[in-house]
């Protein structure tokens, strides 16, 4: 069983998140209306402060895609 209270503060943090990066929220948006299917390959890259780059990509399945629609409507 989901806490409601908890489910409002992810709500509260997914909503200041948005807030911070409006681009990023944006792109997300986007993939998701435009081809974000199974067998999509997501890939994703942090640099550092000091310029250290770590990568990793997965393939998406009918699993995550059920996940996904499940936090959109935290919305």
């Amino acid at each position: 069983m989901i806490n409601p209270k908890r489910l409002m503060e992810l709500k509260r943090l997914r909503d200041e998140f948005a807030q911070r990066h409006p681009k990023f929220t944006l792109f997300l948006d986007a993939a998701s209306k435009e081809g974000l299917r199974e067998g999509s390959v997501i890939e994703i890259q942090i640099t550092s402060p000091e310029g250290k780059n770590i990568c990793s990509n997965l393939k998406v399945s009918a699993q995550d895609l059920e996940l996904l629609e499940t936090l959109k409507e935290l919305r």
